[in-house]
Parts: structure tokens; C-alpha cells; sequence
């Protein structure tokens, strides 16, 4: 599976243009993910210097990307006039820009592993919180 990361606000917290503190679990999942064999691509609005610094900071931490800002690692940009799109191709986004917000990173591996969507994990979690037994009183609560 393709994944394209975004980085700040997603594997670190928002200081742009500097860079922010890791978001807790969020290089190991991805090193995790590439042990898993997905192709991870980071997808950041960092350019030049700012996004060669993003890059080294993530392989520092053991992350290796697949590609960086581009579909897969030989691309050139798709001349048309001196603009290519930056749109990239991937089966999956990690941003914390969706709907909803950036789940924890755990949450966002066992959604890739399981292949299920996050609304269907909640509901999942939901169903099993209702199905569960009330805690029973201890002993010594009660007077006999």
C-alpha cells in the first residue's frame, strides 16, 4: 500500500518552519509500517532547506521515505509549462488536517492493518465499551 505522511502537525507538532516536538508513537509506526512493506511517502508543503531538514530529522529517527513530495522516487515533476501537480497518488493520507482530526498514531496502524475505516473502529470500540459487565462491588462495600 502507498502512504503519504504529511509532517508538521502529523509526525511532529506544528513550530513550522522550525521543527516540533515528535507526536508521541509517531516515527515508530512509521518504521513500523515500512518493516510491513508499505511505501511511505512524505508529503509535506516544505520546500528547498526547510523540507531537506524534515527528511534528515525523520532519517535520523530510523524513517526512511520511499519518495518525498512526489509519486515514486524517480519522478522529475511532470513538465507542463514549468509546473508539475503536487498532487499525489497514494492509497492512503495521513494529515492532520482531515475531518475529524489525526487520530493517535496506534489508532492509525491498526486502521492500516485491519483495513478498516476509523468510523468503523470507533463504532467497534463503541459496541465492545456497551457490551462489557459492570464493574461488581467489592465485598466489602456491601453490609450483610
Amino acid at each position: 500500500m502507498t502512504i503519504a505522511v504529511d509532517f508538521d502537525g502529523t509526525i511532529v507538532e506544528h513550530r513550522y518552519p522550525e521543527i516540533g516536538e515528535e507526536i508521541p508513537f509517531a516515527t515508530d509506526t512509521l518504521k513500523q509500517l515500512i518493516a510491513d512493506r508499505h511505501k511511505l511517502i512524505l508529503w509535506s508543503v516544505r520546500e528547498g532547506k526547510l523540507l531537506d531538514e524534515a527528511v534528515e530529522w525523520c532519517r535520523e529517527r530510523g524513517v526512511e521515505f520511499w519518495a518525498v513530495n512526489k509519486d515514486y522516487p524517480e519522478e522529475n515533476g511532470a513538465q507542463n509549462n514549468n509546473h508539475f501537480s503536487r498532487k499525489i497518488k497514494a492509497d492512503i493520507f495521513i494529515d492532520d488536517r482531515n475531518i475529524g482530526g489525526l487520530p493517535e498514531w496506534g489508532l492509525i496502524y491498526q486502521m492500516i492493518c485491519s483495513g478498516k475505516s476509523y468510523r468503523r473502529v470507533l463504532k467497534e470500540s463503541m459496541l465492545t465499551d456497551l457490551n462489557q459487565e459492570p464493574p461488581k462491588k467489592k465485598h466489602w462495600w456491601s453490609r450483610k
